[in-house]
């Protein structure tokens, strides 16, 4: 990778954090291409083209900024890397995580590959992370903005992946990043952040999913075995789920919510409690696999702190166990809700180390 500026080539996705980073990235003297890439287009059609209203908006933004814009399809790559994936682990009946595969998989690979096919000296994206080159070994760091860090979703990256990468939103926060935008005249300044599934947004989940794997209805149960309503298929549904149970007023039962516990799954039964912090939920132990390491992996016993969902505070851990199948990761307090399916993302300080998939979870004295 070039130190100097050279030539640089932005995901430009049409919301406001990649057309700060392509400004940026032009202010600091780089010569800088947009790329928008479309990655999904199973149900395009009258009504439903989010791509085409995206392409728009990144059209808009490298006008604005007098740079060219580039297309590219990943279709298939997304389909074969990340979604058949996603898939494959609802079959499975575990909760998935797209948007970690969508990064290792396509906009890190993917996009990185295409990149350095048409000349580029480095690739750029709107993410809040940051990157630490040094000695030619580079080091994944938390963003300033704590609120939307997003190193949990970028922790299955590699030394080859991050060594091409920048991240010019790093010392940034939201605010600051729209408010660049206003001052610059970018056309997408005030646009609504994307949510939903990676590259295919917003969706009535259930409906969705149902158009690739068949569900299969089941009973639902208290934790004292009583059954108490019908689940629409344990595909559906998550350790410490509340929304969405569909589960009406229960004679003799009180009116506190009710929590998903637990997936009978050769019973095809849905267990719930209304208890938050039941103890079908609560683990300080969690089996790992498929590990990733940045840089240096901690030592078993080594003091580091981890997360089990975006967003959640740094939780004190450390690696009781590690060999070639997995590790097993110890919280000096208990989790709520760890997720099969869903993953583990450990840190050194700052620094995020890489992680895991969560295979289970138990409680250890």
């Amino acid at each position: 990778m070039n130190q100097a500026p050279g030539h640089i080539i932005v995901g430009l996705s049409g919301g406001v954090d990649s057309a700060v980073a392509a400004l940026l990235l032009k202010r600091q003297g780089w010569r800088v291409t947009g790329l928008f890439m479309k990655n999904w287009e199973e149900d395009d059609g009258p009504g439903h083209c989010a791509a085409a209203v995206d392409l728009k908006e990144a059209e808009k933004v490298s006008n604005a900024l007098n740079i060219e814009l580039l297309t590219v399809n990943f279709s298939s790559e997304y389909w074969d890397r990340v979604f058949a994936i996603f898939l494959a682990e609802y079959r499975a009946l575990r909760t998935p995580n797209p948007d970690v595969l969508c990064n290792r998989e396509i906009k890190f690979r993917a996009f990185l590959d295409h990149a350095r096919q048409l000349g580029a000296d480095a690739i750029a994206t709107g993410h809040y992370a940051r990157i630490h080159h040094q000695g030619g070994t580079s080091r994944l760091l938390r963003s300033r903005d704590e609120n939307k860090d997003q190193t949990y979703f970028l922790y299955q990256l590699d030394q080859s992946q991050l060594r091409h990468a920048h991240f010019p939103l790093a010392g940034l926060t939201k605010p600051e990043v729209r408010e660049l935008a206003r001052q610059a005249g970018l056309p997408n300044h005030q646009r609504k952040d994307s949510t939903g599934i990676c590259f295919i947004g917003e969706r009535r989940f259930r409906e969705f999913l149902a158009r690739y794997l068949p569900a299969k209805p089941g009973e639902i149960r208290g934790d004292t075995g009583r059954v108490i309503g019908r689940h629409q298929g344990l595909m559906y549904y998550t350790l410490g789920q509340r929304q969405g149970l569909g589960i009406g007023g229960v004679a003799g039962a009180s009116e506190a919510p009710w929590f998903v516990i637990d997936k009978l799954v050769d019973e095809n039964v849905l267990v719930v409690a209304q208890r938050h912090d039941h103890p079908k939920l609560l683990s300080n132990r969690l089996r790992l696999s498929q590990l990733n390491w940045i840089g240096h992996p901690p030592r078993p016993g080594e003091a580091i702190s981890g997360r089990i969902r975006h967003r959640q505070p740094l939780q004190a851990c450390h690696i009781e166990h590690i060999d070639e199948t997995g590790c097993i990761l110890a919280f000096a307090d208990m989790q709520r809700a760890a997720a099969p399916g869903q993953s583990a993302v450990l840190y050194r300080g700052d620094e995020c180390l890489g992680g895991g998939i969560i295979e289970e979870g138990w409680r250890r004295p």
